[in-house]
């Protein structure tokens, strides 16, 4: 598990999912700070090392990384961290559109070919 805050590439992406789930990897996404945090078997691990590096709760976000998929289907909007109520979301979805774009924006930036 770690945290990325420059790049990664999507071929490391790939050997973390053969090594892990098969075909994913699980990340959280900090919107405020525009890192994340990769490899770990729950998003929950990876928000405790994100908290525990100064990220605040509000704005940590768990996604699932397709890396064999094309470019604009990586990204999986599912964590059981998503359960915000308090923030509006009420689903391990993610209901803000405009959240679902900035994370997108953050991986595509982060992930390099």
């Amino acid at each position: 598990m770690k945290i990325i805050e420059d790049a990664i590439s999507i071929s490391e992406l790939k050997q973390m999912a053969e090594k892990g789930f098969g075909n994913f990897v699980k990340a959280v996404v900090d919107i405020e700070r525009n890192i994340m945090a990769v490899d770990a078997e729950l998003h929950a691990d990876e928000e405790s090392l994100l908290l525990e590096n100064g990220s605040k709760q509000s704005n940590l976000w768990g996604i699932n990384i397709y890396p064999e998929n094309k470019k604009q289907e990586w990204i999986e909007f599912d964590s059981m961290i998503n359960l915000k109520p308090s923030l509006g979301n009420r689903t391990r979805s993610i209901q803000d559109q405009a959240i679902k774009d900035t994370i997108t924006q953050i991986v595509h930036n982060i992930v390099t070919p």
